[in-house]
């Protein structure tokens, strides 16, 4: 045999050459090549040199260790191992795993949350606590099934293991991969090993803020793990855990509910559209929208900077017993506790698509405008909404897990584990919550969008003429808790000498329950007199400097206004009488869904290694899996509908009803792994298989749930759709790898995703609950015909109606505003016409294909200590969304090209990391803030990295790291690149630590 036979894989058994036709047919064409690689391979293998042998560790031992993982792998594979012991390569397990070729990384507060792998987003990826499945809750997302990995510390990880393609023994639920995040065993390194480490962190963008919304400038961090096992090797046990404070702040400007339209130029749609050419008010549109081309209008802005104070807590323990040679036990638990406290303010203007308005257009297709300016009759409110809230998210995992060899050929392996995820309130004002101040003072209000921050003027605007005073609130109190039951059962049995059958069956029950309260007061034109509040409870802050590296302008409107919300909640309460009003709903919940997913699995696979010319390897399993979906819906129906403001109309509910609905579904998921040695330091690799990925939980859960407050256009509602099917995907994947050194790698992977059953995102219009609404009503149109109004001044639609029909049914005067318009109510009665409400539902109707490519190497310098990794992953889809398009549409969200080059330096005192990440632009919503059918995309964004290391001992290093370094800014835009939805300034992050191994 060769001598480069001898540096096979570690995996590879001694080999027994297997003789029949069919495995002489499939290799014909391998053993024909096979002569010509032999003789071109003769000498050392890469890699080998002479001399004494160099034992690598740290960032070098963790790249070897992940290459090792890559290539003694059954499928396409890749991962991280931790450096050392409590020591892995970033401070946050998302933002590891984005320099792993094919994955990006979705950030939230400048932290690595959730991953999209292959064009497929954070649903579409499981992920695993040492095998097991795992629950999740994000308050932000209560329909999500994406895990957040902002509530795991990286200390007690020793790796990621990161399968991107599918095989028979894995759990099902990840179309773009299966992330698997390896916990310290004691049995896994023998010994007693621990080490204790303490950080001072110091982050930027928490300097960027007012002072009412600061937190101490340096947090601290501290973690600590310890291993040991027994002498005789029968026992052992692991402990860590890590506590970590971080004060930090984002101020964000943009449109929180989108843009109104799209329309098209040639829509005469009363009060809505900019107007025709030849009508009052065209002459002051520059470059209009022509009639076939598509625009849309700004409908508010604002400004808002963000107090974040966190405090995160981490436990693991894992206890192993081997109480004979061939079986070993292991008993584990996991603790995380996420506390989030948030403090908010934030000015904005809302603009009413009057046709006084002014505007200047950049020309083309689909437009959104450079400048937009409105003109109203009356002054408008500056609306300053400030929010004080906190949540909880506590993880816990039980398990238990055994291993017996029970012969040299057969290994059998049970696993139990209790999994909960829990989230909800950690403040007395709820988990959502704002109080709504305004100053009544606005005249013509403008917005520049020609700068990446947009630029809101309100020169005649005078605070002073007219204060601040309260006009609302909403308190809103969400909590969702998921649970994992989970028993999973599997051997494996070595048939033939080179040839294996893995089996198992498993049962997992898992529940997601969301419930969400609303407490609301809508009085947005004055719940109270600005004399009810002294000029202190408002503290003026000058606005452009929370958005500096944004860039700013001279006609900035000058001031943002904070306040204590306490203090203000309070003074409203008592101004208005209404202490309940204020407080979030706590007894009970509007909406409480419950979702349960009963599978039930079994699998089968045979791999074996073929003793050919080229050595192979084959693995062909099944899978099958029986669901059972039971939704449990609260709901309430709709009674009425009262405009009570300007151009918002809040929806009366009634009690709240419930509904069960059931569902079941089957699949067999076939998958087929090759890989072939074409020579010793070169692996050919073919996946193919199904995966399937299942409905996000609001997807799927009933009950129909109505948008509390409507427009004098339409109200909103959203129902689930029990019965939907997972999303079932054929893959293909190839790979080819070149391991030309011990610690260097070239690697090329095609991959091939074809989706069926996708749940497109449906809006209908329609009437709900024979709710009927007063615009367009008996009343309006005498307003229109008799009271001299138009229906784009829809105050003096409300003050005609308030003055002549007070007291008639469904009008009710309460008095007067402070800019002289009239307050009450006004109630859609039966004779008026049916409200239309945007439904948005779901169905598997949509098929998808995503195809792409990724390239990766690492390469390091000899003994020279230097080192590069870098990749690059290039994905594609034939579905795009189509912003040309006013209709509803579907497309894959995440999909992006991303890049990373990772530049080390090691040596025996000092370790360099320089990482920088790229993500292109991506689709990031199809559905606007408002719930309108419109795109949402994100801007590419880079990223630059950097940790230094030094060991003042063998014991004692000290590490200093930096996290966004270059302080870059986040941007979303809508259908046309200049429609700013958001832009978001944050800042560096700094860490200095001391480590200490015992």
């Amino acid at each position: 045999m060769h001598q480069n036979l001898k540096t096979f894989s570690s995996r590879l058994p001694k080999q027994r050459r297997l003789i029949s036709m069919a495995v002489a047919g499939a290799c014909a064409t391998f053993a024909t090549f096979a002569p010509a690689h032999a003789q071109q391979q003769s000498g050392p293998v890469p890699g080998d040199v002479d001399g004494p042998k160099v034992v690598v560790s740290g960032i070098r031992a963790s790249m070897q260790s992940t290459m090792n993982m890559k290539r003694n792998s059954d499928g396409i594979v890749d991962g991280i191992v931790a450096d050392d012991i409590g020591k892995f390569p970033d401070t946050n397990l998302a933002e590891s795993l984005q320099r792993i070729s094919g994955v990006s990384i979705d950030r939230s507060n400048g932290e690595g949350q959730k991953v999209t792998v292959r064009g497929l987003g954070p649903d579409f990826n499981l992920v695993l606590l040492n095998g097991r499945q795992m629950p999740t809750t994000d308050l932000g997302d209560l329909g999500g099934r994406s895990f957040d990995f902002s509530n795991l510390a990286s200390e007690a990880i020793s790796q990621l293991q990161v399968y991107k393609s599918g095989r028979a023994d894995n759990p099902t639920g990840g179309i773009g991969a299966t992330i698997n995040v390896m916990t310290a065993r004691p049995f896994d390194n023998p010994g007693m090993h621990s080490s204790i480490g303490v950080k001072a962190v110091h982050d930027t963008s928490n300097k960027h803020l007012p002072g009412m919304l600061k937190g101490d400038s340096t947090t601290p961090e501290v973690s600590g793990i310890y291993t040991n096992t027994s002498e005789d090797g029968r026992f052992g046990v692991a402990v860590s855990a890590s506590y970590q404070e971080r004060n930090s702040g984002f101020n964000r400007a943009g449109l929180a509910n989108g843009y109104q339209g799209p329309y098209l130029g040639s829509d005469t749609t009363a009060g809505s559209t900019l107007p025709q050419p030849g009508q009052p008010g065209s002459q002051n549109i520059t470059n209009r929208p022509g009639p076939t081309d598509v625009y849309s209008i700004p409908q508010n802005f604002g400004y808002g900077v963000n107090g974040i104070q966190r405090q995160r807590t981490n436990g693991q323990l894992a206890l192993q017993f081997r109480p004979v040679k061939d079986i070993t036990t292991t008993l584990d638990l996991t603790y995380s506790e996420n506390k989030v406290q948030t403090k908010r303010n934030e000015l904005s203007v809302w603009f009413a698509q009057t046709p006084t308005s002014t505007s200047s257009w950049p020309g083309g297709h689909v437009q959104s405008p450079l400048t937009y300016s409105e003109t109203y009759n009356s002054p408008q409110d500056i609306s300053i909404v400030g929010g004080d809230y906190a949540t909880k998210t506590k993880n816990e995992s039980i398990g238990f897990n055994t291993v017996w060899k029970a012969s040299n050929a057969l290994k059998l392996n049970f696993d139990v584990h209790h999994s909960t995820a829990e989230s909800g309130a950690d403040s007395p004002w709820g988990t959502e919550n704002n109080l709504s101040n305004a100053s009544f003072s606005r005249g013509t209000t403008s917005i520049d969008f020609t700068n990446k921050l947009p630029i809101v003027s309100m020169p005649a605007a005078n605070l002073a003429a007219q204060p601040i005073q309260g006009t609302g609130s909403w308190f809103h109190n969400s909590y969702q808790k998921a649970k994992v039951d989970q028993v999973q059962a599997g051997g494996d049995w070595q048939v033939l000498e080179a040839s294996t059958v893995k089996f198992g069956a498993g049962y997992t029950k898992s529940s997601n329950r969301s419930t969400y309260s609303n407490v609301q007061n809508n009085t947005w034109s004055g719940a109270s007199k600005a004399s009810d509040y002294p000029a202190s409870a408002y503290q003026a802050n000058p606005l452009g400097d929370y958005f500096s590296k944004i860039g700013g302008s001279p006609n900035l409107f000058g001031t943002l206004y904070t306040f204590d919300f306490a203090t203000v909640r309070a003074l409203t309460a008592n101004a208005t009488g209404n202490q309940a009003g204020y407080l979030p709903n706590f007894a009970s919940a509007d909406t409480d869904r419950l979702l349960t997913e009963k599978t039930s699995s079994v699998y089968a696979s045979f791999g074996t290694d073929w003793d050919t010319a080229m050595p192979m390897h084959t693995s062909a399993g099944v899978r099958f899996e029986k669901t059972k979906v039971t939704s449990v819906a609260q709901f309430q129906p709709g009674t009425a509908m009262v405009w009570e403001s300007q151009n918002e109309l809040p929806i009366t509910l009634a009690r709240a009803e419930s509904a069960t609905t059931a569902s079941s579904y089957n699949n067999v998921l076939p998958s087929l792994n090759f890989d072939v040695d074409l020579r010793a330091d070169m692996k050919l690799r073919a996946s193919a298989g199904a995966t399937i990925g299942r409905a996000r939980y609001d997807q799927l859960q009933g009950g129909l749930s109505l948008g509390t407050i409507a427009s004098t256009y339409n109200g909103t509602a959203s129902v689930g759709n029990p019965a939907l099917k997972p999303v079932k995907s054929k893959n293909l994947d190839l790979s080819y790898e070149w391991y030309y050194d011990k610690q260097s790698v070239f690697s090329l992977a095609l991959f091939r995703k074809e989706m069926d059953n996708y749940a497109g995102t449906i809006v209908t219009p329609g009437s709900l609950y024979d709710l009927h609404t007063p615009v367009g009503g008996a009343y309006y149109k005498a307003a229109l015909a008799t009271g001299g109004c138009t229906v784009a001044d829809t105050n003096c639609i409300r003050n005609y109606i308030l003055s002549t029909y007070d007291g008639q049914p469904g009008v009710v005067r309460t008095g007067v505003n402070p800019d002289g318009n009239l307050k009450g109510r006004i109630t859609g009665l039966p004779g008026d016409p049916l409200a239309n409400f945007l439904t948005t539902s779901y169905a598997n109707q949509k098929s998808a294909r995503v195809s792409g490519a990724e390239v990766n190497v690492q390469h390091m310098f000899a003994r020279t200590g230097f080192g590069v990794q870098a990749n690059y992953t290039y994905v594609r889809s034939p579905l795009k969304y189509d912003n040309a398009n006013i209709s509803d549409q579907f497309a894959i969200l995440g999909l992006s090209n991303s890049a990373n080059v990772v530049g080390i330096f090691e040596n025996e005192k000092w370790s360099v990391r320089l990482a920088y990440n790229w993500r292109g632009e991506f689709l990031a919503a199809t559905v606007d803030g408002s719930g309108k059918a419109a795109p949402i995309y994100t801007d590419s964004y880079g990223q630059t990295d950097v940790s230094i290391g030094y060991n003042y001992t063998k014991n004692l290093s000290f590490q200093l790291e930096a996290i966004n370094l270059t302080d870059e800014t986040q941007r979303q835009h809508g259908r046309t690149s200049m429609a700013t939805i958001n832009v978001t300034q944050a800042g560096p992050r700094y860490m200095l630590g001391a480590r200490y191994k015992f």
